[in-house]
């Protein structure tokens, strides 16, 4: 007996991977430190928990509609009209799934078709680093991922120039995640119209196809100075974007599992009818009585949402300064999202503090000692793709007294390597 190749050749989440060893020492007793997993410390705000509880002492427990309900729909196409300027959006447009993760799966699932013998892989532009999971949904899907490198110089963003440049008949999608997980940084909107620009050139040329899948989950995390810009509210391009976000960052709603992606116009309904084919013969739809908790959230809850949006940015400000005062480790000023990504490869080729026969080579061997000697947790870079292998991933969504404690061991390990 055998499992796929498919399955077999994935590898795990890093992510989740560092944050169970973190849990095992934990429970062995262990004063680890974790600043692994993206997860907000903040609590679900009252009014969201509230929603869903009435919904099902009211019996709302039965299966739901596919992509959601036309109420949950409606609130979800205003919103994407009203605060991300996005154009033709309906309810109808609007396909609500289990996370994030889960709309993005199933748009590369939607997007991309396995190339038939002979003829050669659609492929995903995807600037690197870049999230964990986007590359291995990619190819799942039957496309060939073209990284676009980045570093902390050019705040881990692309030029229009190394967009133009990686574009070919063959472009099927191009993935845009700001803010960015790991890298912590946004483009302005000025940068996002330059590369709309691009794409909308290349669409009328070589790449009739070219569609931008943009990952918006941390939109409301930023504290930089830049407004979040969507690119799905360029005239020019919105019926070729597909809009992706949820509601675990922004509203402490991790675990509830709560995704959702939009298009606009003619495509945009194509792209739901797509989608909502595949959720059908997958998970169907979220539970009935968090639908109305989505709402709530969307409506209701603002005010919980800059709470937590001014401490993280407090989180971040305290991060960087910490972290740069770190002999060698040279990270971008974080502007969205929780994370600093700073490049530790002035280390690389010192000698593990206590086991001086250990060579430190890699930002994965790094993590490892580290976790081994100061028991702090941190994902190692390797699986952000091009730039991250010197890399290692902080997050800040934890408190202060942590955030300084934390730092403060990673100095130590730094001064104690050889």
């Amino acid at each position: 007996m055998h499992v796929s190749r498919r399955a077999a050749s994935l590898r795990p989440s890093s992510t989740l991977a560092v944050a169970a060893k973190a849990r095992v020492l934990k429970s062995r007793g262990v004063s680890v430190l974790s600043f692994a997993a993206g997860e907000p410390d903040f609590e679900t705000p009252r009014l969201i928990k509230q929603a869903a509880i009435e919904a099902i002492t009211s019996g709302q427990t039965r299966y739901p509609p596919v992509p959601g309900d036309d109420a949950t729909r409606r609130v979800i196409a205003e919103k994407l009209a009203r605060e991300n300027g996005i154009p033709g959006v309906t309810p109808e447009h609007v396909v609500v799934s289990s996370g994030g993760k889960h709309s993005l799966y199933q748009v590369f699932q939607a997007l991309i078709d396995p190339a038939r013998p002979g003829e050669p892989d659609a492929e995903v532009l995807l600037p690197v680093p870049a999230w964990v999971s986007y590359a291995p949904q990619a190819e799942l899907a039957g496309a060939r991922v073209v990284e676009l490198p980045t570093s902390a110089a050019t705040d881990y963003k692309i030029t229009p120039a190394q967009l133009r440049g990686a574009i070919t008949a063959r472009s099927r999608a191009l993935v845009l995640n700001s803010p960015s997980n790991p890298c912590g940084t946004m483009y302005t909107p000025d940068e996002l119209r330059a590369l709309g620009a691009v794409v909308a050139d290349a669409a009328r040329s070589i790449a009739p196809d070219l569609v931008v899948v943009s990952d918006e989950i941390y939109e409301k995390i930023i504290f930089g100075g830049i407004p979040h810009f969507s690119i799905g509210s360029i005239p020019e391009i919105a019926e070729r974007v597909i809009t992706v976000n949820g509601l675990s960052k922004s509203y402490a709603m991790t675990g509830w599992r709560v995704g959702y992606a939009a298009g606009s116009g003619a495509f945009g309904l194509k792209i739901a009818d797509a989608l909502c084919k595949l959720q059908g013969q997958s998970t169907t739809g979220i539970p009935t009585f968090i639908l109305p908790a989505i709402r709530a959230a969307l409506t209701q809850c603002g005010d919980e949402c800059e709470r937590m949006r001014e401490a993280f940015g407090r989180r971040a400000e305290l991060t960087w300064s910490l972290v740069s005062k770190i002999p060698g480790l040279v990270t971008a000023r974080p502007t969205g999202a929780f994370y600093v990504f700073p490049d530790v490869s002035a280390h690389f080729g010192k000698r593990h503090p206590k086991a001086p026969e250990r060579t430190i080579r890699s930002a994965a061997e790094f993590a490892e000692a580290l976790l081994e000697v100061e028991h702090v947790a941190v994902v190692p870079g390797e699986d952000f793709g091009t730039g991250g292998e010197k890399c290692i991933r902080l997050t800040f969504a934890c408190g202060e007294d942590q955030i300084r404690e934390g730092l403060a061991r990673i100095g130590g390990f730094v001064q104690a390597l050889r």
